[in-house]
């Protein structure tokens, strides 16, 4: 797609429409869909929605500052890309693609334990700032050769989810026929035929290969059916004692991700955690949970001088504008960003995310703030 074409896209709606035309139905559902009755997936949207911005005047915004520091790393804007597995289904190399134009706008790239994409093939691939995200299996001894992968290949800091203790009701992928391990079924397989040049591209690049659990469990496979493996291998048992064992196994910045209530925010600080992640997974686990913007504030007052990301719900440039005002140092895109990439591979990512930069410079602009550093709760209203 070139360049021109690509200008025509105005906001990351315009990508969700034409990925919603380009990808069949389950695996647009499978990207964009949420848990039970999608109460949480549609209140993370709706909570930014329900916060306005308090303009001021007369300030020089001539030239917005958005650059900033994350956990000891310089940004260009206070944007992550957040983890997400089996890109792939949206375009080949996804993984790649988004760390690449991640990188290509200074901004940290988060590669998930279910990418597609071993942690030693991206460290190679892309010489951005890369993070790593653990799920945390049962098997203790895996979990700590996943830390010891990542640290010796120069991933900067830890993002350990601490809110998949299961795999959340997703009706919509069992209605779509999407289960793990996947079995045909006619109405995937009309969905292939319907999409002939994503189905096209599937099968040039391959079914999804989990590059980072090969091995697990003693599977010599590591398509489809290890992720059947590790999904049903998540450590519910997983507590305070256990992190705290990964949390001296990894020696840069953790970040727990998963937090919304500012009790919990307040304890893992107080054990040596760097960083925290105010996150429902999107909406795709608990149905019924709270919006990631109405949790917020809470845990910014809970642990005010913490490093604090926040993700889901994000669409808008202004979106980064208000988490930074509630007291976010960042926030996160996952879905918003690969709508691009399922249009337009890299260049495509590149492009989505350059729409969420321009949109929170315009805001700046708009609101009467000149830099990321005036921002906090008044410029914000509920």
């Amino acid at each position: 797609m070139s360049e021109a074409q690509l200008a025509r896209y105005l906001s990351i709606n315009d990508f969700w429409h034409a990925a919603r035309k380009r990808l069949p139905r389950a695996i647009f559902d499978f990207i964009d869909g949420g848990a039970e009755d999608e109460l949480t997936l549609r209140d993370n949207r709706h909570a930014f929605e329900r916060i306005r911005v308090m303009p001021r005047v007369l300030n020089d915004v001539s030239a917005p500052q958005i650059a900033s520091e994350l956990l000891g790393a310089s940004v260009q804007a206070p944007l992550v890309v957040a983890p997400m597995g089996s890109c792939m289904l949206a375009w080949p190399q996804a993984d790649i693609a988004l760390a690449r134009a991640a990188h290509a706008h200074g901004i940290i790239y988060t590669l998930s334990t279910m990418s597609t994409t071993s942690i030693e093939r991206m460290a190679r691939a892309v010489q951005g700032i890369l993070w790593f995200q653990l799920y945390v299996l049962k098997d203790q001894d895996f979990n700590l050769q996943l830390i010891d992968r990542a640290q010796a290949n120069g991933y900067g800091a830890l993002v350990v989810t601490v809110d998949l203790q299961a795999g959340g009701k997703r009706e919509k992928d069992y209605r779509n026929g999407i289960s793990i391990p996947l079995r045909p079924s006619w109405r995937l397989l009309r969905d292939g035929v319907t999409h002939p040049a994503w189905a096209w591209q599937l099968m040039r690049g391959g079914f999804p290969q989990f590059e980072n659990v090969a091995g697990y469990g003693g599977m010599a496979d590591h398509g489809l059916p290890i992720a059947a493996r590790v999904g049903q291998s998540l450590d519910d048992a997983f507590n305070w004692e256990k992190l705290a064992r990964m949390r001296d196994r990894w020696k840069g910045p953790l970040l727990v991700k998963g937090v919304e209530h500012p009790e919990d925010a307040k304890r893992l600080v107080a054990m040596g955690v760097n960083g925290l992640w105010v996150s429902n997974h999107g909406g795709r686990q608990l149905d019924g949970a709270m919006a990631t913007a109405d949790a917020l504030p809470r845990v910014a007052q809970a642990v005010p001088t913490t490093p604090l990301i926040i993700d889901s719900g994000v669409r808008r440039g202004v979106d980064l504008f208000k988490a930074r005002a509630m007291g976010a140092t960042s926030a996160a895109v996952g879905r918003a960003v690969l709508y691009g990439a399922a249009v337009a591979g890299e260049a495509g990512a590149y492009r989505a995310l350059q729409i969420l930069i321009d949109e929170l410079k315009l805001s700046m602009k708009l609101s009467g703030a000149a830099s990321l550093a005036e921002l906090g709760p008044q410029w914000v209203q509920r």
